[in-house]
Formats: C-alpha cells, structure tokens, sequence
C-alpha cells in the first residue's frame, strides 16, 4: 500500500491543483496528518504507541495479501449527515488515506491479474519495491507541525481517541521520512521490477480524481450525503 511519502505527495497535488477551503479544509496541518492517523496503531510505523488497534479496524478493510479499505463505509459512518463545518480536518485525512490504499490495492490487483502473476509473498515484496521507488520519484515540501489545534483535533477524532503522546510520536516519525524521502530523491524513471510508469501516473490521476470529488463536496458547504463519492 502507499507510504507516507506517496500519500504526503497527494496532499500537495491536492493543494495545488484546488483551493483549500473549496475542498472543506480549514487546517490543512491537521489534514495532512489525518492522512497518517490508520497507521498510527496498527504498530508497523510509529514507535512506542500507547496501544495497537488491529489493522481491519483502522483501515475498514478485510486482511488478504492486497487489501482494499472502504472509504465509503467510513465516509458513511463519520463524514454523511453532517454539516461540512462539523467534519474535523483530521477525519477528513484520514478519508484520504483509504481512498489512497483502496485506489492503489485496487489498481495493484487489477495489473497483476492483466500480467498473469498470482497474489503471494514474493508479490507482495516486488510490489512493495516497486513503491518504495515510486514515492522517492517525489520531492516533498510539507512537514506536519504538532500544534494545539492538531493534538485537540486528534483527541476528537470519531473512530478512536488519538492520545497526545501518540501525535508526538508520529509527527517525528512524518518528518523523518519527509527529509529521507528528499535525501534519496530519484532523479529519473526508476527501473520497477513489476509494475510500471504507466501504472503509477494512472492510478495517481485515478486516486486525486475520487479525492478531489469527494472533497469538493465538503468544500459546497452543503450537508454531505451517503457514499455521495465516486468509486475507484
């Protein structure tokens, strides 16, 4: 599924291809570490976490070699029926972050089948390598400040608590991988072992589209209807 890096570099697309307020952020701080909170307590990429949350629960999504998180069943449960200004920036992220995995799994399934290579776990580290690449192709220019309004935010996040040691410790964990993401910036079209160039700017342009679609909802100002985004 995508890094950090991979979904810090659609934040930025987002933001420059769109106003901030016309997609409904009011604190795009707090919207780009929404886009880090489901892997905050699955235990993989912050250390030193309070406690762990199984990965299913964080990401609305079934455990199978490449999983698909539903976006639209959180964005049923946290973002539909309410006014936009009731939405937190950080719920909003975290939205993000399952469109991001759910687009990228989704098209990750779909190319491996057109390819004739089955699911296993030499696939899942050739893909892996391949996006790992993938997100060094990006230079990143935003880093996440730990700010009052994120650490309150983030304790009123609606699935789950965010407790303020945890912020602490994954806002370290977004600007390590920032600086070492632009330390080892790639240059030139990486030589991917599985997937391809092609691949990556499809299913980027097919992701920022459902993001875009979504957000620009929030951004109407009118009250945000159920799975009202378009699918993947």
């Amino acid at each position: 599924m995508p890094s950090w890096n991979i979904h810090t570099a659609h934040v930025e697309r987002l933001l420059r291809e769109a106003d901030a307020l016309s997609l409904g952020i009011r604190d795009t701080n707090c919207f780009l570490f929404g886009n880090f909170v489901p892997d905050i307590y699955v235990g993989w990429m912050v250390p030193d976490i309070s406690h762990k949350i199984d990965y299913c629960t964080t990401h609305w999504a079934h455990l199978t070699s490449i999983p698909v998180s539903s976006y639209q069943s959180f964005w049923n449960a946290y973002i539909a029926g309410h006014e936009p200004s009731e939405v937190l920036d950080v719920t909003l992220g975290a939205w993000a972050h399952l469109v991001c995995d759910a687009g990228y799994n989704v098209a990750t399934r779909h190319y491996i089948a057109t390819i004739g290579v089955k699911p296993s776990d030499q696939t899942r580290i050739r893909k892996e390598n391949d996006f790992e690449l993938y997100g060094r192709t990006y230079t990143l220019h935003m880093g996440v400040k730990l700010t009052d309004a994120l650490v309150q935010q983030c304790a009123r996040f609606p699935q789950y608590t965010i407790e303020k040691s945890d912020v602490v410790n994954t806002v370290a964990v977004a600007d390590t991988i920032v600086e070492k993401n632009n330390a080892e910036h790639l240059n030139q079209v990486p030589a991917y072992d599985m997937l391809t160039p092609e691949f990556f700017k499809t299913t980027s342009d097919a992701v920022n589209t459902t993001l875009l679609a979504g957000l620009k909802k929030i951004g109407s100002g009118k009250r945000i209807e159920r799975v009202d985004v378009p699918k993947i």
